[in-house]
Formats: structure tokens, C-alpha cells, sequence
């Protein structure tokens, strides 16, 4: 009896629960009906527009694009091309430090993977104008091959060469420089770190804009790249305009017999340019104790060089100079002094390189004045064998 009923009271449960269960099922509304048809319909013009775009208009369209907004990591490829072919203009943005770091990378593997035509960099370091560029577009003229050209000047100056010019946008980043203090050497390494940008400058030649060419391109190129030394005035004086400028502070890097004294006008091979732009032993000694009266062009690199790669230096210079009307100055030749006998003097001089004789002594001649400037080019040939 009470399982009957029981089980009676079970089933009658389980009923009550399903009514009750399908009491809250409700139908859904007819305007959610409606709103899924449309958004189906939609969905299916929006598919058929899209085919129809792409059929007619092309899929590279959608394909540019994507690609448009996908950027790689390298835009540019690095070529060999890219690496050794020099910037039509030296100008930059890299400051000294960047500049000589650069400079003085050097490659470990001494054979080149092209064909490699060495060039001298003729290097103007100029207060502002070329008052002789005339007469350097002359001597240049016909070998653009085997010469790359720099400048510095102050930076006030904005020099207006036309494009015409091979002076045209060689002016490099420049800083105030002033005549006999650390500043000079600055300007000559800044000069020399450009230069070995370019791969294929060999020779490196510092200049005035008082100086001019005593001969011919084909001349002057022979004679520079034929010689096994760097020429640059080394010498040992005694007195006080020599050994009297030294400092006992420079020691140990540099001893007073090791002090030497020479003519700040060089021309040096690319392994001394880069020794010369990399240094970081010698440099910091003479920035602090050869001061004004020390003159620093005139010892620095005779100094240095001499110390550590005397085997490479000739122990003169390529560049004339008269100092025989004396003063603190070597002698400046103006209109009246474009003779004959002048270059024949020049050209009869005799000197030697590490105790040979050497003919011709002289490839360049400073100071000559602007007004100088008009015999000298038509004078030229006669004179200078250009």
C-alpha cells in the first residue's frame, strides 16, 4: 500500500515538472525572426559585391594593398656597389666621433672583391674661397678617375661652385679652426676621415688655398703612386723653435729625443691615414701640453709618425715654400713674381728622400696670391706643363 502509493506520488511528481517545464518555453518573437533574415540577406549581396569587385577589378589591386602596409625589416638590399661607391657629395651628419670611427675600420682581407683603381684625395684645407681653383680645374681636367676631391672651410662660409665645378658639393662638415692650435690637427683628421670613405682613395695630399701644382696630373700621379714613401717634413731641432716647445709632461708617450718638427703640408699613404685618424695615444698629450706657443701643426705628426713608422716617411715635403725673405711667414708670391725663373728655381732644387736623391723635390708651391692667379693660367703650360 505505501509503495503504491509512494510510486503514485513519484509519477505524479514527475508530470508536474514537465507541465510546469513547458510553461516557460516561449516562442521566439516574430521581429528577431525578421531581424536574422535580414542580416542573412545582407550578408549574402555583401559576398556577391565582393566577388563581382575582384572578377572586374582585378586581385592584385587587394594584393598591393596589403603589401603597402607591410613593412619590412630591410627596404634596401646592402650591395658591394652600395659599400664602395662614393656619394656624389661628401656632405653628412655624423659628428667627429661617429666620422673617425668609421674612418677607421679597416678590412682584414687585403685583396679587393673589385677591380680597384687607387686615386689620390687632394685635401683643401681653406679658410673659405679657392681663389686657384681655376688653375685646379686645369690640372684636373681629363682624369676624374684617379682623383676625389675635399674641403674645409669655415663653416660660416657657403661656398657657390656650379656643377660644372669638380669643386661642386665637396665641402665636408666643418668646425671653426684656428692657426696653430689642436683645432688644425681636427680639421686635418676630419679631412683624412672623409677621404678614407671612399675605398679606392690610396694617397691622401693636405693643401692650402695659397697652394698650386708645379706639373701635370699625369706627373703628379706617377710620382706619388710609384713612391714607396709618405712624404712629410721630419727633423730634429735642437733649438728653442724645436726642442725648446717640448713639455716634460708628454713623457712617457713621447721623450725629447723622440720631439721632431716638420711642415704641416703632407701627402701620406692610406695606412698612415688611418694610423693618423685612430690615434688615441698621442693625441691626448698633445692637446694638453703643446700649446699656442707650441705650435701643434708643426710637431704633432712629424712626432708621432716618426715614432711609430719612421721606414714609411721620405722626411720632406712635396709642397714649396721660400723662406728666405724671413719672418714668421714664408714669403707670398703675387703677379710679379710669376717668372720664368721662378719655377726654374723651384725645379732645379735638389733634396733627398731617406738620404737619395730625388728629382723632382717639389709637385705643389704655396703661398700665391689671388691677383697671381690670371698669369699663372696663361702661363700655364709654359710653367706648369698643363
Amino acid at each position: 500500500m505505501q509503495a503504491r502509493v509512494g510510486g503514485s506520488s513519484l509519477e505524479e511528481g514527475t508530470d508536474s515538472v514537465g507541465r510546469k517545464a513547458s510553461k516557460n518555453i516561449k516562442p521566439l518573437p516574430l521581429r528577431f525572426l525578421k531581424f536574422l533574415v535580414i542580416f542573412a540577406v545582407a550578408g549574402i549581396l555583401f559576398s556577391a559585391i565582393s566577388m563581382y569587385t575582384i572578377r572586374y577589378f582585378g586581385l592584385h589591386n587587394v594584393v598591393q594593398i596589403a603589401q603597402s602596409r607591410f613593412q619590412p625589416c630591410f627596404q634596401r638590399s646592402v650591395s658591394l656597389e652600395s659599400l664602395i661607391r662614393p656619394s656624389a657629395s661628401v656632405w653628412h651628419s655624423m659628428n667627429d666621433s661617429v666620422l673617425l670611427w668609421r674612418a677607421s675600420l679597416v678590412p682584414q682581407i687585403k685583396t679587393y672583391p673589385f677591380k680597384r683603381t687607387p686615386k689620390i684625395a687632394f685635401m683643401f684645407l681653406a679658410r673659405g674661397q679657392l681663389p686657384m681653383a681655376p688653375l685646379w680645374e686645369k690640372f684636373f681636367k681629363g682624369n676624374q678617375d684617379l682623383y676625389s676631391i675635399y674641403m674645409h672651410s669655415l663653416p660660416s662660409y657657403k661656398p657657390d661652385f656650379p656643377p660644372s665645378s669638380v669643386f661642386y658639393q665637396r665641402n665636408i662638415p666643418s668646425q671653426f679652426v684656428e692657426w696653430g692650435r689642436m683645432s688644425m690637427i681636427d680639421a686635418e683628421r676630419r679631412l683624412l676621415s672623409n677621404a678614407l670613405l671612399d675605398i679606392s682613395n690610396e694617397w691622401f695630399v693636405l693643401l692650402s688655398e695659397a697652394c698650386i701644382p708645379l706639373a701635370n696630373f699625369s706627373i703628379v700621379y706617377r710620382y706619388i703612386s710609384r713612391s714607396r714613401h709618405s712624404f712629410l717634413g721630419v727633423f730634429d731641432d735642437p733649438g728653442p723653435y724645436g726642442r725648446g716647445r717640448y713639455n716634460g709632461r708628454m713623457s712617457p708617450e713621447v721623450h725629447v729625443s723622440q720631439w721632431r718638427k716638420g711642415s704641416q703640408w703632407f701627402e701620406v699613404n692610406r695606412k698612415l691615414a688611418v694610423d693618423i685618424v685612430s690615434d688615441s695615444y698621442y693625441y691626448p698629450k698633445f692637446d694638453q701640453f703643446c700649446r699656442p706657443s707650441c705650435y701643434v701643426d708643426e710637431h704633432y705628426l712629424p712626432t708621432m709618425l716618426s715614432i711609430e713608422s719612421p721606414q714609411l716617411l721620405a722626411n720632406r715635403s712635396l709642397s714649396f715654400v721660400d723662406w728666405s725673405r724671413g719672418g714668421a711667414h714664408p714669403a707670398t708670391f703675387g703677379k710679379a713674381d710669376i717668372t720664368e725663373s721662378l719655377f726654374k728655381r723651384i725645379s732645379n732644387a735638389r733634396c733627398s728622400s731617406n738620404d737619395q736623391q730625388s728629382t723632382p723635390c717639389f709637385l705643389f708651391a704655396r703661398k700665391f696670391a689671388p691677383n697671381a692667379l690670371a698669369l699663372l693660367l696663361e702661363n700655364s703650360s709654359k710653367f706648369l706643363g698643363f
